[in-house]
């Protein structure tokens, strides 16, 4: 992992600490999985989106595998199958490690999903859940692209920009720093999925909110997920008592029956490595309703 920069900068300036998300989420290695309520429904629904998939993988990987969660349920799913838990944060992998057996043995690379160790067209599936907000999605999906075989999949969720919006709303009732990351929009994601090379792409947003009975719980909550601040704009050190009650004050104006609400906008997506080798071309574009998809795959049970 020498090559990954440990600031990635876009190019209007807005940039995320690397190395600090790294650590962020080694910390979090203990604790992620009490506080990862959301993610562990949203891992759930994606699993179940695979229903949809009529694929028998030999080889699954589980990019952003932090603790392993997700690799029990996809054993079983594809008991033939040899299933990777990566992940960049050495914490999050050997708490993964608990989750082996001798019957459910999976491989473990520490590595970053923008430089993954892995052969040109090797993968049949690759499995993502919430890891994209933490990296270049251009970068991620063409180095997805790159190691699935033809006709292999791609099944991710990550988070648009609605994502912790009370959050960011009352921060920018205090400062002009960056507290929150930025996150990307649903059609960005498909625009670049297609840039990568991912023929028939399906994405769809739910919505889910959290509530709490004050921000310090969310705060909590954040911290424990590897969620913390990692933008390379925001104040270095702690945060003085001082702007976080004022931030406090502010997000007390969403306060609704009692609570405080965290709204979480998650994208659903899934697209496919053409059968043919060759990428498109420049500024083609094939999408496809989830209806027409679902239709497709029953075509391909029933050849």
């Amino acid at each position: 992992m020498s090559d990954i920069p440990p600031v990635r900068v876009e190019a209007d300036g807005y940039a995320l600490d690397i190395a600090w998300l790294r650590r962020s989420f080694d910390r979090a290695a203990r604790t992620y999985d009490q506080a990862a309520v959301l993610q562990a429904e949203v891992r759930q629904l994606l699993l179940e989106r695979l229903d949809l998939a009529a694929i028998e993988p030999r080889l699954v990987i589980d990019a952003g595998a932090g603790t392993g969660r997700a690799i029990r349920a996809l054993k079983r799913r594809y008991p033939a199958a040899y299933v990777i838990a990566l992940d960049s944060a050495l914490g999050m992998l050997r708490t993964a490690a608990r989750q082996q057996t001798w019957f459910r043995r999976f491989g473990r690379v520490c590595a970053d999903a923008a430089r993954l160790p892995l052969a040109d067209a090797s993968a049949d599936l690759v499995f993502c859940n919430c890891m994209l907000p933490w990296g270049d999605p251009s970068t991620v999906f063409a180095e997805f692209r790159r190691v699935l075989a033809p006709r292999g999949l791609l099944t991710f969720t990550s988070f648009g920009p609605d994502t912790l919006r009370e959050l960011r709303a009352a921060w920018a009732q205090v400062d002009a720093h960056s507290h929150v990351l930025r996150f990307i929009d649903m059609h960005d994601l498909g625009d670049a999925l297609v840039r990568a090379g991912f023929a028939a792409p399906v994405l769809d947003v739910d919505r889910f909110t959290l509530s709490y009975s004050d921000v310090r719980r969310l705060a909590a909550d954040l911290k424990a997920v590897g969620g913390r601040n990692a933008t390379a704009g925001r104040l270095k050190g702690l945060t003085g008592p001082r702007r976080f009650t004022a931030m406090e004050a502010a997000y007390e104006l969403h306060r609704r029956e009692g609570r405080l609400p965290a709204t979480f906008e998650v994208v659903f997506g899934q697209a496919w490595a053409p059968a043919a080798a060759a990428a498109p071309a420049a500024g083609q574009e094939h999408r496809v309703s989830l209806e027409q998809m679902r239709r497709d795959l029953q075509r391909r049970r029933g050849s």
